[in-house]
């Protein structure tokens, strides 16, 4: 449902990339978030992150699972979609996702299979029946682990990391390099579009993963590792900084410039994104979390507040940053071609691209996850050597 503020064309009374279009980058961003913090432990020898370090694995496949849920829903016939694969355009950015996509995929697969193959080997030789056939396939037949191939599984695990890192950021950079080239929405033409992207991409996935761990070992009843938690975030921290920074550089040089199209801009913000952009976005749900932040990287907090003070600001910011991408998503889509008018969407909770469906979509990686974690141990076990 939408309603009309000054001068709105006949056909743009609707918002057709509508809260699946929002969903869709927000699920990327998640993957792409999670994997960078798995590699800071794998390419960048970070220690203290090793408890979260084949978590983070998991978290990313099981999302990415899901990723193209929400693209394949708002489709009329999302039976089509391959059609971009099987007779593709080389100039099409979208086209270019379906192989980023499936690239990414075999590698998360590959480096998960490396990751735990020690751990497969272990759980075969432990297991029967039907399970015992699943650990034999997923340790690709070869159930016996020895020195020499342990040693290389970890330089390919060091090399797949790696080569990881930009993979994830194509897989999720590009769904900002498609909203920044489109010249006619003023809103979202603009070069910084990518990095924002990709910034509140790390920022929601390292959020993710820290809630996901306490919750977690809370659920188990055990204590999450005061050292990993710290560490993480410390780098969620940071990456905020740089996050934060470069969403305020983009509405800054738009209002520093005044170009002819800031006029449409600044109606916009102060119009209908004046409460959901500088309100909630820019207000409560970044400055709190900023200011949280780093009083939790500098000070010393004790373990429980620390638990207590991480889960909140992980809440904050995985908010902060969906109403980034509805701001951006939503928010180009409600100018006029005209420049003087404004749409103003209204989500509605049933229906195809409604709130519930949404909900249902993201429970789904969640559901998966748990399934995930009765066949692979999500944390190192006291006796694992370190790789």
């Amino acid at each position: 449902m939408t309603e009309l503020i000054g001068y709105v064309f006949p056909n743009e009374h609707h918002v057709h990339w509508s809260f699946m279009i929002v969903l869709y980058p927000y699920i990327t961003g998640l993957i792409a978030g999670a994997f960078i913090m798995s590699s800071l432990y794998h390419v960048f020898n970070v220690k203290a992150l090793r408890p979260v370090s084949k978590f983070s694995l998991v978290f990313a496949f099981a999302f990415w699972t899901c990723c193209t849920l929400p693209l394949l829903n708002h489709l009329g016939h999302p039976e089509r979609a391959l059609n971009m694969l099987i007779t593709p355009s080389p100039t099409s950015a979208m086209a270019g996702f379906g192989y980023i996509y499936g690239s990414y995929g075999i590698l998360l697969i590959m480096e998960l299979l490396l990751v735990y193959r020690k751990t497969l080997v272990e759980l075969y030789q432990r297991s029967s029946g039907a399970l015992k056939k699943v650990y034999w396939l997923l340790t690709l037949g070869v159930p016996h682990v020895t020195p020499e191939s342990e040693e290389a599984d970890k330089k390919a695990i060091k090399f797949l990391a790696a080569i990881g890192i930009p993979w994830a950021c194509f897989l999720h950079g590009y769904v900002g390099f498609i909203f920044g080239g489109v010249k006619a929405v003023h809103w979202w033409f603009t070069p910084l579009m990518p990095v924002v992207f990709l910034l509140s991409a790390c920022v929601s996935g390292i959020a993710g993963i820290i809630l996901l761990y306490i919750l977690i070992m809370k659920y188990r009843g055990e204590e999450p590792d005061a050292a990993c938690l710290k560490s993480c975030v410390k780098y969620l921290w940071g990456f905020f900084i740089l996050d934060l920074t470069m969403e305020l550089l983009d509405v800054g040089i738009h209002a520093y410039l005044r170009v002819e199209h800031w006029h449409i801009v600044e109606g916009l913000l102060n119009g209908p994104l004046h409460t959901s952009f500088w309100i909630m976005q820019l207000g409560v749900f970044s400055l709190i979390p900023f200011l949280l932040l780093a009083w939790m990287s500098l000070a010393d907090v004790k373990p429980r507040l620390l638990q207590l003070s991480a889960a909140v600001v992980s809440v904050m910011i995985l908010i902060q940053v969906i109403l980034m991408r509805w701001n951006v998503v939503i928010g180009g889509q409600l100018i006029s071609k005209s420049g003087r008018g404004y749409s103003a969407f209204h989500l509605e909770f049933l229906g195809k691209e409604g709130l519930l469906a949404g909900m249902i979509i993201m429970a789904l990686p969640l559901v998966i996850l748990y399934f995930l974690s009765k066949i692979l141990p999500l944390w190192h076990s006291s006796s694992e050597a370190e790789a």
